[in-house]
This record gives structure tokens, C-alpha cells and sequence, in this order.
């Protein structure tokens, strides 16, 4: 069991009286917030009486805005540094309760807004020019006026959020409360109870009579649940096509992508090019039985890994690795790096009773925080510039837009930390001279492609005809989940259903299928972070300079706009091809290290 906080170091720990510098102060402001909300929701009624009045109550809303995302974010970070102190569980319910009264004081907002006609809207600009600060702010609310219902059906819609969430949280609950996995022994001879924290671990044994073991018992619960999980699929499938059609949206999927004003064209590329070359993935899969010396491959073989060489990294050696990596952008973010890694916005250890995982944070006016648990792993080296590249990102928004743009659309949001990962990957790759670390850099990379832009297309394939099957009348009974997505697994990884007939039940314990069409951003970010890695490391001056736009633009245009100043068209699949060529090119030099007898166990 880990200590508690007391133990760490002050220097790798996040200073979050940055923020507030005390907990008092947090209260003092709580209080005051709660206040002004009150007062605020006088405003309802009112919002298009004139010029000023739309002009004062955005900027209210805005300040209001700002303001609670400092709150939220003091309290969430103070409870996840350690979660068992009831003091921060106490502050972190206060926050998400005042969430909920901002939401509430501001329904009125776009059902108000809808009202208001282009020509009044001309009108206003004239007599009040300020309201042109907040042009596209406004523009993407006259995009989605036909989408916004009256104040009355937004009410009932809200009201009704709860019992919508439902199955989500009926998964969550069956999942992670309810569900208990059978015991195995382990390597050392141990009896272990089978855990979704410990799965993948146990997945990547190098004891393969292990690794089945853990498979077949993490997917015999999966089995004999298998018709209460498709039950809360459905349930959850339904509720959102209803929610698409009540919104006048021709399809779930729609409603969703709207959301970041992304095309649906985007989603269709993504999945027509990763069909086109799921070849280079039956390649990597025959290289992995090679390496393994295995006659019969098999799902529960996919995850360990191939490599024996421990390369490991201090965090002090890390940080070093990381600043010199990320030099490669030029000056105006290196001078960031540095003050993130030395003026504490990094919380690095783990302690007792601190949230798992690794994280970036912040709101507009506080740094761009970040979490880990450290470990001196390569892993972890590329969790720490993947987190910078998000602090970074934000950062650069922070410092170049007002509040109203100065935050990020999703669609974006894995692609700044993801570039980072891909230039570290060159880096490394450029550096190595021995052949078994050579080979330990390229499968990770490989195996990172195959577990982003491969398998979450494949979630993307298996979400989109689900949905399209619901809307045409099919019920979604847990045979026709096993069989869709049996056959789906068998054309991704080329091993067949027979041989693999626990795979047939992995669609059930998936929790992006109740995120509403996200995971097929994780594809395309990590696509277009490939294409722009390489870029930044091979191409002009140029390239960096538009790099650093597309991290300053924040969201003062739409999402494929900014990309776009980076140089990547989203719309079209030139940013995939592109990808997909490294990815051939690192899959031929491990093929080609293999062949020279660089591989397990030598």
C-alpha cells in the first residue's frame, strides 16, 4: 500500500494554492458564485430585449462560466490527489452541485437565442459592435438553431437526463460494483482474483497458460451476464437515437459529430481507409506469432509483449528526456516545457488514496496541471510528453484567445499529446544504435497504432451499425451483438471466430459504447498526430510556425479549420494514407530486425 501525501517531496507535488490559496478562499468563493447565480437567473426573459441586453447577459454567462471552472477544477484536483480525505469529497460535491444550479440558472439561454432572427442579429451588431468578440460563439449557436427545441421541450429534455443516463450507469454499477471475476494462478504460482485493473496485466504474462486463463475467466462473467449487458446497450442505443430524432437529426451519429460541427464524411473515411489497409495489421499479427513461436495464435495472445529489453527511465531522467524531445518545436515552447516541469504544475508520485492514471487539468486562469503515478518505465515517458502536449496546448489557447475561445473542441484534444508521443517515438528511433532496443521502441509504437487507430476504428464500425440497426427496426439482443461483432474481430485481426470463440462477448464490457460516437476520435487524432509528427521532425521551419497556430487557436474557428492551420485536411484521407505509410515502414524494419534474429528472448 502506497503512503499517504505526507512522504512526498514539495517540488513533485502540484501547487494548487496557485489557484486558491486556501480552502477558505475556495469557500468564500463558493458562496459568492452561489450568490450571483441567484441573482443571475433574473436574466431569464430578457436575453434578446436589445443590443446591451444580449451583449451583458453573454458576457455574465462567460464570466460566470470562467469562474465556476476555477472552483470545479480546485476541488476536483484536491480530491483526486487523495480521495479519502472526506474534507475535498465534501468540496468536490459542492462543485458539481453548482454545476448543476449554472446549468439550471442558464437554460433559458438558447432556447432565447433561437428566437433571434439574422436581421435583428445585424441590427445589434450595428448599434453594440462589441457583440463581434463573440461572432463565432454566436455563429455556432444559429448553426444548431434547428436542433434547439423550445424553452418548454428543453426543460422536459433536461428534466429527463437522469432517467437517460440510466443504463450508463446501470452498466457502471454491474460492472464495476457488482460483477466478480473467478480466480486464477498466476505466474509465481499465486492465486489472484481476475480484476479489470489487473487484466491487462495478466494479459501480457509471458506465461501463456496465464494469459488464457485470465481470458477465459474475464470472458465467462461477460458470458453468463451477456443478456442484461445487451439489455443496457440497447436501452442506451435507443436512447440516444430518440434523442437525435427529437432534435430534428437524421441520425445519432449526427446529432453527435455535430456537437464539434465535424462532417460525417470524416467518420466514413476513417472507416473505409482503415478497411483498406487492415493487410499491414494481419501482417503485424503473423510477425507476433513468428516472434512468439506459436502454431495457433490466439486473441489472448495480441497483448504481450514481444520485447525483453527494460528500458528505464528515472523521473529526473524523464524530464530531461522529455524538455530535449520537445525542443524540436523551437523556443516559444520550450520556455513553456521548463515552467511546467519546474514550477510544480506536475503532481508525479502516487500516494495512498490518489486517483489512478495520469491526467492534464486546469481551467482558463490556473496552469495546465497534470497528474501522474510515476513508474521508471518507457510507458511512463511517454505518458509524461503526452500530458505535456496537452498542457501545452491549453496553455498556448490560454495565453492567445479571450475566455469565450479558450478552450479546445474533444476533436482535438488527443492530437497536441499525441503528436508529442509520435516525435519522441522519431527521437528514439533516430538515437538507438542497439538492435534489441531498436526493436523495443518499434513495438511499442506498432502495438500503440494497433490499440488506437485499428482496434478503436473497429469499436467505430461495431458503434455505427449497431445504431443503424436499432433505427431499422432490429432488436439488439445479445446473439446478433455476439455475432456482429465476432465477424467484425475476425475481419480485423484474421483470426477466426471458431478458434476464438470468447472474443464474440468483448463488445459487453466496453464502456466507450455508452460515450456516443467518441472513440472514433482516438483513430483519427492519432492519424493526424502521425502525419503531423512527421511534419514537424522532417519538413520546414514553416510547418513548426503553423504547428504552433493550430495550439494558439483554441476555439475561435470550427475544429477542421484549426486543424487545417496545421496542415492536415480532416475531410479528406491523405492525413490516414500518410499514417499508415509509417506505420508499413516500422512494421518492415521489425520484420526485418526479426529476420536477423533480434527478437524474444535473445
Amino acid at each position: 500500500m502506497s503512503e499517504n501525501r505526507s512522504h512526498l517531496k514539495q517540488e513533485e507535488t502540484w501547487d494548487l494554492a496557485t489557484i486558491f490559496a486556501t480552502d477558505q478562499e475556495w469557500e468564500n468563493e463558493w458562496s459568492d458564485l452561489s450568490k450571483a447565480l441567484d441573482l443571475a437567473a433574473s436574466n431569464a426573459g430578457h436575453l434578446l430585449e436589445s443590443s446591451h441586453s444580449l451583449l451583458t447577459i453573454t458576457e455574465l454567462y462567460l464570466a460566470l462560466a470562467r469562474r465556476l471552472e476555477k472552483l470545479y477544477v480546485y476541488a476536483s484536483m484536491k480530491n483526486d490527489q487523495d480521495t479519502t480525505v472526506s474534507y475535498y469529497q465534501e468540496l468536490q460535491a459542492k462543485a458539481t452541485a453548482i454545476y448543476a444550479k449554472f446549468s439550471q440558472t442558464f437554460a433559458f439561454f438558447e432556447p432565447e437565442f433561437r428566437n433571434l432572427s439574422e436581421d435583428l442579429y445585424q441590427t445589434f451588431l450595428s448599434e453594440s459592435p462589441e457583440l463581434k468578440a463573440y461572432a463565432h460563439f454566436y455563429d455556432k449557436l444559429f448553426k444548431q438553431k434547428e436542433h434547439v427545441l423550445s424553452q418548454k421541450e428543453e426543460e422536459l429534455l433536461a428534466g429527463a437526463s437522469e432517467i437517460f443516463g440510466a443504463a450508463s450507469e446501470t452498466f457502471d454499477i454491474l460492472d464495476n460494483a457488482d460483477i466478480v471475476f473467478p480466480s486464477i494462478v498466476d505466474a509465481e504460482g499465486n492465486t489472484v482474483e481476475v480484476t479489470h485493473g489487473n487484466f491487462i496485466t495478466l494479459m501480457e504474462s509471458k506465461d501463456r497458460k496465464v494469459r488464457q486463463a485470465a481470458y477465459e475467466a474475464m470472458y465467462s462473467i461477460y458470458q453468463q451476464y451477456q443478456h442484461t449487458y445487451a439489455k443496457t446497450l440497447q436501452t442506451n442505443v435507443k436512447v440516444n437515437n430518440f434523442k437525435a430524432r427529437t432534435r430534428h437529426y437524421r441520425s445519432a451519429r449526427q446529432a453527435a459529430l455535430s456537437a464539434n460541427f465535424i462532417p460525417e464524411s470524416v467518420y466514413d473515411a476513417l472507416l473505409v481507409s482503415v478497411n483498406k489497409h487492415l493487410p499491414l495489421l494481419h501482417r503485424y499479427i503473423r510477425l507476433r506469432q513468428d516472434i512468439l513461436g506459436l502454431d495457433d495464435l490466439k486473441m489472448y495472445d495480441l497483448y504481450t509483449p514481444l520485447s525483453t529489453a527494460d528500458l528505464s527511465y528515472s523521473y529526473e531522467q524523464a524530464l530531461e528526456k522529455a524538455e530535449s524531445v520537445l525542443a524540436v518545436f523551437g523556443q516559444e515552447y520550450t520556455e513553456r516545457v521548463r515552467r511546467a516541469f519546474r514550477e510544480r504544475w506536475i503532481d508525479v508520485r502516487e500516494n495512498k488514496g490518489k486517483r489512478s492514471g495520469a491526467y492534464s487539468g486546469g481551467s482558463y486562469d490556473t496552469n495546465a496541471f497534470m497528474l501522474l503515478n510515476w513508474q521508471d518505465t518507457l510507458d511512463y515517458l511517454f505518458t509524461l510528453v503526452h500530458e505535456t502536449g496537452h498542457s501545452l496546448h491549453s496553455t498556448f489557447t490560454r495565453e492567445n484567445q479571450p475566455y469565450v475561445y479558450g478552450d479546445y473542441a474533444i476533436f482535438l484534444a488527443e492530437i497536441a499529446s499525441t503528436t508529442n508521443e509520435n516525435i519522441l517515438t522519431e527521437s528514439l528511433l533516430k538515437e538507438v544504435s542497439d538492435d534489441k532496443t531498436r526493436f523495443a521502441v518499434l513495438n511499442h509504437y506498432l502495438d500503440g497504432f494497433k490499440g488506437t487507430v485499428f482496434r478503436q476504428t473497429q469499436f467505430a464500425e461495431f458503434e455505427q451499425a449497431i445504431y443503424q440497426a436499432d433505427q431499422e427496426g432490429e432488436v439488439l439482443t445479445s446473439q446478433f451483438l455476439n455475432q456482429l461483432y465476432a465477424e467484425l474481430n475476425e475481419k480485423y485481426y484474421g483470426l477466426s471466430k471458431e478458434d476464438n470463440p470468447d472474443i464474440q462477448y468483448e463488445w459487453a464490457r466496453i464502456p466507450h459504447f455508452y460515450y456516443n460516437f467518441y472513440v472514433y476520435q482516438y483513430a483519427t487524432g492519432f492519424a493526424a498526430a502521425s502525419y503531423l509528427a512527421d511534419k514537424i521532425v522532417h519538413g520546414s521551419q514553416e510547418d513548426k510556425d503553423r504547428y504552433l497556430d493550430y495550439l494558439k487557436a483554441g476555439s475561435s474557428d470550427y475544429a477542421l479549420n484549426v486543424i487545417a492551420k496545421a496542415g492536415v485536411d480532416m475531410t479528406k484521407t491523405d492525413y490516414l494514407d500518410a499514417a499508415f505509410a509509417v506505420f508499413e515502414e516500422r512494421l518492415t524494419e521489425l520484420e526485418a530486425l526479426v529476420a536477423k534474429g533480434v527478437h524474444r528472448g535473445s
